[in-house]
């Protein structure tokens, strides 16, 4: 529902309620009288109390596919404050704490690329039902070498009709790399900046124009020829974010290689499933990177993956390794003459133009390996014309992209994220892309990865998958520290920002025991200090910024002073991925980042879905803190039952997608079957995501989590994202993640794994006023049965909590915890046994 406003009156679009999706049915309610039904239907308080003939409207339903968009009309642009409105114009302040609209300010919206729900539902009406001409006219503004053929589309989503099948543009030829970089080039963008590289150090940076960036690309491709590499073979790239890391995707494409981009922080055990699976000529990695202060070995992995590898009868040919001189000298390199080659040895030596290698639009682009909870990792397959187009559009629309925008994505290329929108979207609107080397995940445990077991050097050795049953006592240079202090102890470590580099770690490990308790530890996502986002939004005059909840979460902790000593003038448009955002965290980032003046583009898409699905369009309509909002144009989403029967109107329930999009992945690698199983035959005739999703009466979806995150409570269905943003709006909780338990009356009890603000210490009086606000904000039914306090939560590098570990600690299943080698810090979850009965 969007309100427009004319002569002191309101006018409430709701959504499903005429058989014409255009013409939606309208309230005209007078705003002038303090207690009309407008002033109870905007005001928080009351809007849960509407009218009788509000309710019948809303319950009226339509067929039609824009069933819930159609309310999408002409918002209040430049109406100021609205009497009697729970609203506020780009600009201001959100001063409240429920159901907000931030409205779209004239200014904005009339240099947006969408400046209107008419004119998105315009173009959202044709993409669903002209997708042929939708899709091919925007296909057209890039670069093919042959047309596709009369069959834009064809597709099979329903395995009750055979395979599953998509196909975008089949007999199309083409090639990404030479549309990201030539096809700019051509345009005569050479001279623009391509990538603002920020090193780990503050200080150390680099820029590439397109044309330097061509000329890199076309050396690597040179010399990955050379080796051998043919078009369809795999590359396996594992290295930091280097300005190589986005040459080295860039180079496959341009010769046809499928690239598998590996996070470089992720074990030697889980690279070796990866080369086993996809096979690839060469692996592309650098020698060493700086994790914050801290040196990772990442050649010393790769060597342990190539040898696991070849005793699994795969063997690699050649490994390229980058010399990181910050990170590690090439002498302290571990080597071996005949398979390892330096980078910088040979692919300057190639020439700076290779031809490209064209392609069918059916075409593999790359492998991108997802973890499942258990099993071998799933290999999603994106191919390259439909990709390309759907990136670059979504890029365009959802971040409302200008050709002088700095865009600045704190993503790896290691995930999804990096690939679609730092990588290849950014690139095929020929835009200028920040790549920031350092790490931007919460927690210092995770920086200081390594670091932290200095710490707990224990008396026995032990083994870091069997969780240990007591901690005695913690060696820490001056002294032994009892158990039950040892948290509140290593929580007062002195981390002091204004310490150059590496002396403050220095300090923390060598500072006498007595002093401990004057200090505190600087759980800052970034290094040197919290405040290092915004220096380099500053830096380089950053206008789009895209990042995770994890992060704004992280960054609310450390205050606000971080982040208002420095200027960010020059942000125009926010983002968040990864996960629901919870609205205390939106309306930080909002009011406090953005200085209330940028909309947020609150994304909602998968790995496998390769781009936005759901978003907000800055500038089209209006925002709802923590809302996705609407779906993107030619996505049409659904809410089912368990049944797989649709649900109309508000609604929660399972998330699936009827038709295909361009961006979809094609299949997972070497396993079709299991493609069809996950996917599509959960609820036949749809592709399901797996996530839960809530539809308000307004239209607006709200991810609630993965579905088995989703927890059953005396038939009361309660997603963790609710419970957990009820738990983060108290003051003194910082984040936390919740898990389902068995219940021997609810059938599941709710178990809240929560980490506090720092300086607050434990208390019963806390975990009280914890359940309270869980229990005044949704209900006694979602009152958490189990507060367990988190110093910190297992997380993946990429930010993600791993809450299957959460529910065998919860469920005191602690011998089925299994590898947890691959988290930032293993050392949380021994931390989160030991406090389990606190």
């Amino acid at each position: 529902m969007i309100p427009s406003v004319a002569n002191n009156s309101v006018s409430v679009y709701l959504g499903g309620l005429s058989c014409d999706p255009l013409h939606p049915f309208a309230l005209d309610l007078n705003l002038n009288k303090p207690c009309s039904s407008a002033s109870l239907f905007w005001n928080c308080k009351g809007r849960r109390k509407r009218e009788n003939s509000i309710i019948m409207a809303s319950s009226c339903r339509t067929n039609n596919f824009l069933r819930h968009v159609e309310s999408m009309k002409l918002h209040p642009s430049g109406a100021g404050h609205i009497s009697h409105l729970n609203a506020v114009i780009l600009g201001e302040s959100l001063a409240t704490e429920e159901d907000d609209f931030v409205l779209p300010s004239e200014g904005f919206a009339s240099q947006a690329n969408v400046q209107s729900p008419e004119q998105y539902l315009k173009m959202y009406k044709r993409s669903i039902e002209d997708p042929a001409g939708f899709w091919s006219e925007i296909a057209s503004e890039f670069y093919w070498k042959q047309k596709w053929g009369d069959k834009v589309c064809d597709e099979n989503f329903d395995v009750r009709k055979g395979n599953i099948k998509i196909e975008w543009f089949k007999g199309g030829i083409t090639n990404i790399c030479y549309n990201c970089l030539d096809r700019n080039v051509e345009r005569g963008l050479g001279d623009k900046v391509a990538i603002y590289w920020e090193g780990n150090e503050p200080g150390l940076d680099g820029t590439l124009t397109y044309t330097q960036l061509l000329h890199q690309v076309c050396q690597l491709a040179n010399c990955l020829k050379d080796i051998g590499v043919k078009k369809g073979d795999a590359v396996i790239i594992y290295l930091p974010m280097l300005m190589e890391l986005p040459i080295a995707m860039l180079a496959c494409a341009r010769i046809g290689a499928v690239h598998s981009v590996v996070f470089a922080g992720f074990s030697a055990e889980s690279l070796a499933q990866r080369i086993t699976d996809c096979k690839p000529k060469v692996v592309i990695t650098c020698n060493a990177v700086k994790r914050g202060p801290k040196a990772i070995h990442l050649k010393d992995i790769v060597d342990a993956a190539i040898d696991d590898s070849a005793q699994n009868g795969v063997s690699v040919d050649v490994c390229l390794v980058y010399e990181n001189p910050w990170a590690m000298k090439r002498v302290d390199t571990k080597w071996k003459e005949g398979h390892d080659i330096w980078w910088q040895d040979v692919v300057p030596n190639y020439p700076n133009t290779c031809p490209v290698e064209w392609v069918d639009a059916e075409d593999p682009l790359f492998l991108l390996y997802t973890s499942g909870s258990t099993g071998k990792p799933k290999g999603v397959l994106h191919t390259t014309g439909g990709y390309m187009v759907y990136t670059a559009t979504t890029f365009k629309y959802a971040f409302d992209y200008k050709p002088s925008d700095i865009y600045w994505c704190t993503a790896d290329c290691g995930w999804i994220t990096g690939h679609s929108y730092v990588t290849y979207g950014p690139m095929l609107n020929g835009a200028s892309v920040v790549v920031y080397e350092g790490l931007m995940v919460e927690g210092w445990r995770m920086i200081l990865h390594g670091w932290h077991y200095h710490l707990l050097e224990e008396d026995k050795p032990r083994s870091h998958h069997k969780p240990r049953k007591s901690m005695k006592h913690a060696n820490l240079r001056e002294g032994l520290i009892p158990n039950r202090d040892f948290e509140r102890k290593l929580n007062k470590l002195i981390l002091l920002p204004s310490k150059s580099k590496c002396n403050f770690v220095q300090e923390a490990l060598y500072r006498p025991r007595k002093s401990m308790k004057q200090a505190t530890l600087t759980k800052a996502p970034n290094y040197p200090d919290a405040g290092r986002c915004w220096d380099i939004v500053d830096k380089f005059k950053v206008t789009i910024f895209y990042t995770a909840p994890t992060l704004v979460r992280s960054l609310m902790r450390d205050g606000d002073s971080f982040v208002t000593r420095y200027s960010r003038k020059s942000l125009r448009v926010l983002g968040s991925v990864g996960e629901p955002i919870n609205p205390s965290a939106w309306r930080w980032f909002y009011n406090v980042v953005g200085d209330s003046r940028c909309p947020i583009s609150d994304t909602w898409w998968q790995t496998e879905t390769g781009g936005f699905m759901i978003t907000p369009l800055p500038g089209a309509w209006p925002q709802k803190p923590g809302s996705a909002t609407f779906p993107f144009f030619g996505v049409q989403p659904v809410i089912v039952d368990e049944k797989g029967v649709e649900i109309e109107g508000e609604c929660s329930g399972y998330l699936c997608v009827k038709k295909s999009w361009p961006g979809a992945f094609r299949t997972l690698y070497g396993d079709h079957e299991r493609y069809e199983t996950t996917y599509f035959k959960p609820f036949e005739g749809f592709y399901f995501s797996g996530d839960g999703c809530s539809r308000d009466k307004d239209g607006y979806h709200w991810l609630t989590g993965r579905v088995d995150d989703v927890i059953n409570v005396s038939g009361h269905r309660i997603g963790t994202a609710e419970v957990e943003s009820a738990l983060v709006s108290h003051p003194q909780c910082a984040e936390a993640a919740v898990v389902g338990v068995e219940h021997e009356v609810k059938g599941q009890g709710i178990y809240a794994f929560v980490t506090i603000v720092d300086g607050v210490p434990y208390s019963e009086q806390l975990r009280k006023d914890l359940v309270l606000t869980v229990r005044k904000q949704i209900g006694a039914f979602a009152a958490p049965d189990k507060i367990h306090w988190a110093p910190g939560l297992p997380k993946t590098r990429s930010g993600k909590i791993m809450r299957r570990i959460l529910r065998k600690i919860a469920s005191r299943q602690l011998d089925e915890l299994g590898d947890i080698s691959t988290l930032a810090d293993p050392n949380v979850v021994n931390q989160l046994i030991e406090l389990a009965d606190s």
